[in-house]
């Protein structure tokens, strides 16, 4: 074997150990991250802590069911309004648009919104939501985790809806149809598993959002009956809890960020088995 013929060997062994290597570091992360909070807040997931409100200050045990509920009524909130927005935006960035000025505009104030750092958004939402109505709410801290879902929601199906072959937009055309009926029965059909992968992501992206929630929804250790009072939410509990004196308080904000990280874990996988399944007109 000639040297140089060996010096490319071990020069590739190298870089293939170094790549397992560092693939191997990347995943311990994410184990070492989980298996950290299991540890510290393993104990503390019971039944009380999805169905009971939290104790007096000193006290032990309790649990976190007005934050459960308060971070899905947020959640649900964001939703209703980041996904139709970015939806509709990414339909017509996909098939109205084209490669124009406007739409180049619209991408980029897209990726722009999506790179502003959240507690900006908590301080604009604050403005828009708070201040004029002298109180915190739900409803103001669902319209700051809309804000964040709106760009993710909008780039992401865009490209899902620009992946559907053109040979299938020309021929429900040549069969007479519509604009409008081509993009609702056969462009969205095609894409709605990519769609569906987007929305989740744009979920499991603001569920562990706290920044915003401080300016808006502020935190409630009680239960908030409708819309317009403040709210608790996971996040914000675990942040109070984790800089609080108590042992106590601290054993179960570790419980509080393990379910968050199992809630974007679930998230996550639904999304890539979904998008594993490839993009493709459902069958009757």
């Amino acid at each position: 074997m000639s040297p140089r013929l060996r010096w490319r060997k071990l020069v590739s062994g190298f870089m293939l150990t170094m790549t397992g290597v560092c693939a191997f570091v990347a995943v311990s992360v994410l184990f070492l991250i989980l298996g950290y909070l299991v540890y510290n807040g393993g104990t503390s997931i019971n039944w009380n802590f999805f169905t009971k409100l939290p104790t007096p200050v000193g006290e032990t045990g309790g649990g976190m069911a007005n934050a459960i509920v308060g971070s899905a009524k947020l959640l649900l909130l964001a939703t209703l309004m980041g996904v139709p927005i970015g939806f509709f935006g990414a339909i017509y960035l996909a098939e109205f648009s084209g490669d124009g000025a406007i739409a180049f505009i619209v991408r980029y104030a897209a990726d722009l919104l999506n790179g502003v750092p959240s507690i900006v958004i908590g301080i604009f939402a604050y403005a828009v939501a708070v201040l004029p109505f002298k109180h915190f709410s739900t409803l103001a801290g669902g319209f700051a985790l809309g804000l964040m879902m709106i760009p993710i929601t909008l780039r992401s199906a865009e490209e899902f809806l620009r992946g559907v072959p053109r040979a299938l937009r020309e021929a429900a055309m040549a069969l007479g149809a519509s604009k409008w009926k081509t993009i609702a029965t056969v462009i969205v059909p095609a894409a709605y598993r990519g769609i569906l992968t987007a929305i989740l992501l744009a979920f499991a992206r603001v569920a562990g959002e706290t920044a915003p929630l401080l300016f808006t929804a502020f935190g409630n250790r009680y239960w908030s009956p409708g819309w317009n009072q403040p709210i608790e939410s996971l996040p914000h509990m675990v942040y109070i809890y984790a800089i609080s004196p108590y042992e106590d308080w601290h054993r179960q904000a570790w419980a509080a960020g393990l379910v968050l990280l199992g809630l974007i874990l679930v998230i996550n996988i639904l999304a890539r088995a979904i998008l594993a399944r490839g993009v493709a007109v459902p069958r009757s």
